[in-house]
């Protein structure tokens, strides 16, 4: 397979999972949730990524909502499903469960907290290859791996049968060009700033969209990559602008969080409009009356309107 196989392009948000305030999957939740994604125009969604915390999940769990996901969307939109996890065999059970499903592809970062070495990751990569027919993205995430999979390793990996796209998070600007230009012949690669910069690489034909986190903007985030298309390149650059806001105001450079967790920032911002992203699991926690306000204020400069946390 390569990136001819498929069709992804776009805004594919990694959405959060709801969790209620016991603590408990929120299958209902997740049924609204997805459908004001797919009332706001999103290209795709990941279920169960790092914004979806996996990490908390159970195998059961994950399955559950890659079987809800898939019945919710029901082919309105791409549905990628998160396989992280740190064996290949763990990973492999996934994505079983992903096809199962009926899911589009998974994404797969090399396995967090092991600090694998480049033998290793390839063994792990070729391992999931071997492993699934679903389509494979793999994510690099230094942040979240402490590995850092660099041009020639990524090169590597990209020519297992299964990977198909890349998506860069890596923050580092060089790294994300280094292997757009190398790679961008064989496999889809995402990660495309909603920036001048971003318009003028998808205006000449590179890269292919951006797997953003949340999807709090609603149809400003998918809309960039449409004006773009269009030919309507201002139109772009003010809901690009209006990105590069949340991005400046709620993360680091390095895609950390300047306050609170992630997750616990894109369901708060969820929340405020109404949209019943639920709550985080531990081992994270709600933000904060004086974090809330942050993410609130940010909505508001942004012509957000909010309404009340219950």
């Amino acid at each position: 397979m390569d990136r001819h196989d498929i069709s992804w392009t776009g805004y594919i948000p990694a959405i959060t999972t709801p969790f209620d305030a016991a603590g408990a999957l929120d299958l209902g939740a997740l049924d609204a949730q997805l459908a004001w994604l797919v009332e706001q125009g999103m290209h795709g969604v990941i279920l169960a990524g790092t914004t979806g915390e996996w990490f908390s999940m159970s195998e059961d769990e994950r399955a559950a909502l890659f079987q809800r996901g898939a019945e919710t969307v029901a082919g309105e939109a791409l549905v990628l499903g998160g396989c992280n996890a740190f064996t290949a065999d763990e990973v492999i059970r996934h994505a079983r469960a992903a096809e199962a499903a009926g899911l589009d592809g998974i994404l797969v970062t090399p396995p967090p907290y092991v600090i694998p070495n480049r033998r290793e990751i390839l063994a792990f990569y070729s391992d999931v290859s071997a492993g699934t027919s679903l389509p494979i993205c793999v994510y690099n995430w230094p942040r979240g791996c402490t590995v850092d999979l660099d041009v020639d390793l990524l090169e590597e990996i990209a020519g297992l049968d299964q990977v198909v796209a890349i998506k860069n998070s890596t923050g580092d600007m060089r790294s994300f060009l280094s292997g757009l230009y190398r790679l961008g012949d064989r496999v889809r690669y995402f990660g495309v700033p909603t920036s001048e910069l971003g318009a003028d690489l998808v205006t000449l034909g590179h890269g292919d969209g951006l797997m953003g986190s949340g999807g709090v903007l609603g149809a400003d985030h998918p809309d960039f990559w449409r004006a773009l298309a269009a030919g309507d390149r201002e139109r772009a650059l003010r809901l690009g602008q209006r990105d590069r806001v949340i991005m400046e105001r709620w993360f680091n450079p390095d895609y950390g969080s300047t306050f609170g967790s992630a997750q616990a920032i894109m369901k708060t911002a969820l929340r405020l409009q109404g949209v019943p992203a639920g709550y985080v699991r531990r081992p994270l926690l709600e933000l904060t009356s004086d974090e809330v306000g942050l993410v609130e204020s940010t909505l508001h400069d942004l012509g957000i309107e909010t309404v009340a946390l219950t």
